[in-house]
């Protein structure tokens, strides 16, 4: 059996905010419960969205939640090559070609509509590389650890980027390279994210990477209903240790795993000991949970 690694892998684009948490902390409890490893990688592959400090910031905010990471910290910043050897095996095998159209032109569209797929429509025009999404892996099934056998024909997705325009590396492409060079054996994300991995299956199978086991966990809503967010302005997560206690078990408690109330108040350590001892994926229940105003610590 392949020994447990799993993996966070925040956008550095403002600090990590409860959804966060509770997302790093279902990986990180995964890992730990599997005797296996948890790695962080900073996914900075899009400089205009990553303010300076912001992955200084987050690194803080996981050591003050006792999150600590194994192995040296993976920064996307400095992955060019092998994203660019990972395009070039795909345009060999004729899955990626370039596209000029812009997101206006196919807006009355569900999907874009491979106008570029049998050559570039508006040549001379700056092009992104965009996935076949018809030639590749279909359909593509997979079991998620909570929700279950998932099924979806890709083609009816289309044709994602790859690499944009402007010459920056699309999430698609970039974190199926990195998965599997760091040899990332298990998957633990939000589920907002599912409907992305059809594409990532498609890019593994054609690249002939491993393929991970996949655990979607339930959002974390806001009392207005939406997805805790950077962009719904979700309250940073603090570092001082006596708002980090009650956090970290809203967290937990988030996650379906009853932490007792004497828990509330521990120390990070005993708190994380506690969760380490007593994870179990089957507590989680597939729907979302909503906070409560501002004190994110108290789900339903």
């Amino acid at each position: 059996m392949t020994p447990y690694r799993g993996r966070f892998a925040p956008t550095p684009s403002g600090p990590l905010h409860f959804g966060s948490l509770v997302a790093a902390l279902a990986s990180f409890l995964d890992a730990r419960r599997a005797g296996g490893e948890w790695w962080l990688r900073i996914e900075d592959i899009d400089p205009p969205r990553c303010p300076a400090g912001a992955a200084d910031a987050i690194q803080r905010q996981l050591e003050a939640f006792g999150l600590h990471w194994d192995g040296p910290v993976l920064w996307q910043h400095g992955r060019d090559d092998a994203y660019q050897a990972a395009l070039a095996r795909l345009v060999d095998r004729g899955l990626a070609y370039p596209c000029s159209c812009s997101r206006r032109q196919w807006r009355d569209h569900p999907v874009y509509p491979g106008w570029c797929r049998q050559g570039v429509r508006e040549p001379g025009r700056p092009v992104a590389w965009r996935l076949r999404s018809d030639l590749g892996l279909r359909p593509v099934v997979w079991q998620d650890r909570l929700f279950g056998e998932q099924r979806f024909d890709p083609a009816d997705l289309g044709d994602v980027v790859l690499k944009r325009k402007d010459g920056l590396w699309a999430y698609q492409l970039a974190v199926v390279v990195d998965d599997a060079d760091q040899g990332i054996s298990d998957v633990v994300r939000g589920f907002d994210l599912l409907d992305n991995t059809p594409w990532q299956r498609q890019l593994q199978y054609a690249l002939g990477y491993p393929e991970p086991r996949y655990l979607h966990l339930p959002l974390i809503l806001g009392e207005d209903g939406q997805k805790l967010s950077k962009q719904n302005l979700a309250p940073a997560l603090p570092t001082e240790d006596a708002a980090v206690r009650p956090l970290l078990h809203g967290a937990l408690a988030a996650l379906d795993q009853a932490p007792p109330v004497e828990l509330r108040q521990a120390p990070v350590a005993e708190q994380l000991a506690w969760a380490v001892d007593h994870w179990q994926v089957a507590r989680l229940r597939a729907e979302p949970h909503r906070t409560h105003g501002a004190d994110a610590s108290l789900p339903d």
